[in-house]
């Protein structure tokens, strides 16, 4: 199959790492990509953004299935334009990304389907928005409604704070204040063709920067799969009160929902509870998800994409663990220092069990080099936790950045 990956981060070198395992003949293009993935595949340099440059890339090159990574171009109704056309796409048009785009539209979608989730106030001035923090009390939780690089979520204890976070997204839209949710965080991938949806690994991610979750929020420090510690039928339970009464919705409002939906959950005294929906594959969870995955990833995308989900059974995963750490630049979230060496990929490469996907990496003469603030996923399955874990560490061991940094405490709950 002709396969054209839309993106440039680890989450893509995930997806591209997946469906070259298959070795099923693939011809693979990524676009942009980055020094990673353009070790393993073709890569080209357009706008993953802009729908007329894909869609008629995707038809000069005889493309049979576009794959959208990041959600950017789903935002922007790059499948909306290739459906258009009649190339099968994995990833939802633009008023379905809306699930994600917009944290309005998520509630409202929630509140019409059903689906358990915290209460929210939707705030458009710094009025409303002080209002609904002092109503709903510490911790405090401030959204920003659109798109923000993982930038866009506050949690704090802190009112100042977060007063101060609801004044600045204020000044690119509105706000979400929501009632804190407490216990423990699963994400879990649900492929869906309009229709049907069928569940990946549930895997589980952190988010602050640093160890114990200290620091500031950021794109994603780590994650592992599977939980052993969920109850069982969780994946049932949130299939039939969660996804498909949200597919259904989406469906009922002529804005079928093709691609990833993304579910966070929270697993609280009262049951589970949707914090987020996103509208494509998480980074860094993809990351531990898909090196489990024993069934074609190719056959479930193309599936999804031309509404045959209902044909297939439920995707088939290792009994192996799988764990990634990210290594991040000095500075990172806020201003990370870019344009710094890597060094010692061969050596980590070697240690058994370990893959690494590229995130911000390019070539600069004959070095490899940093280009942005989560640089590396170094992933490692393993019989165990402990032994995933031990493979992942000893392999960050082996690779130099300067500055760089990473937590150490990814899946350390569950090794013991």
């Amino acid at each position: 199959m002709r396969i054209l990956v839309l993106g440039s981060g680890a989450r893509e070198h995930a997806i591209v790492t997946a469906l070259l395992s298959e070795n099923a003949g693939h011809e693979i293009t990524a676009a942009p990509g980055n020094a990673g993935i353009a070790a393993d595949v073709s890569v080209i340099a357009l706008d993953p953004t802009n729908p007329g440059v894909v869609t008629e890339f995707a038809l000069d090159n005889d493309i049979e299935l576009v794959v959208i990574g990041p959600e950017a171009p789903l935002v922007a109704g790059v499948a909306d334009k290739l459906r258009q056309r009649g190339i099968a796409v994995f990833g939802p048009g633009k008023a379905a990304a809306a699930l994600e785009g917009s944290k309005n539209f998520a509630k409202r979608i929630m509140d019409e389907a059903g689906v358990p989730t915290g209460r929210a106030v939707r705030a458009g001035n710094l009025g409303e928005a002080i209002t609904a923090i002092d109503e709903f009390g510490a911790p405090y939780v401030v959204k920003a409604d659109g798109l923000a690089a993982g930038k866009g979520v506050l949690v704090t204890p802190d009112r100042d704070a977060a007063i101060a976070h609801a004044t600045y997204w204020l000044g690119h839209g509105s706000v979400l204040v929501e009632e804190f949710l407490d216990g423990p965080e699963v994400s879990l991938f649900l492929l869906s063709d309009g229709h049907n949806v069928l569940p990946l690994s549930p895997a589980q991610d952190y988010k602050r920067l640093g160890d114990d979750d200290d620091g500031p929020n950021t794109g994603g420090m780590g994650a592992y799969s599977p939980l052993p510690w969920l109850p069982a039928g969780f994946v049932d339970e949130v299939i039939e009160t969660i996804a498909l009464p949200t597919i259904r919705q989406l469906a009922t409002e002529q804005t079928p929902f093709i691609g990833l939906l993304y579910c966070g959950l929270i697993v609280t005294d009262s049951g589970i509870r949707v914090i987020e929906f996103n509208a494509r594959f998480g980074d860094p969870e993809t990351q531990v998800v898909l090196p489990r995955l024993v069934t074609p990833l190719s056959g479930l995308l193309f599936a999804a994409a031309v509404g045959g989900l209902g044909e297939l059974e439920r995707p088939e995963f290792s009994d192996d663990v799988a764990v990634t750490v990210v290594l991040a630049s000095e500075g990172y979230p806020e201003t990370p220092i870019t344009g710094r060496t890597i060094t010692g990929l061969d050596t980590a490469l070697a240690i058994h069990g370990v893959s690494i996907a590229h995130a911000a990496t390019a070539h600069s003469g004959d070095h490899l080099v940093a280009t942005g603030g989560r640089v590396l996923s170094v992933v490692a399955t393993g019989g165990d936790f402990t032994e995933a874990r031990s493979r992942a560490y000893r392999a960050l061991e082996a690779i130099d950045l300067e500055g760089g940094q990473y937590r150490t405490d990814i899946a350390a709950r569950v090794a013991q």
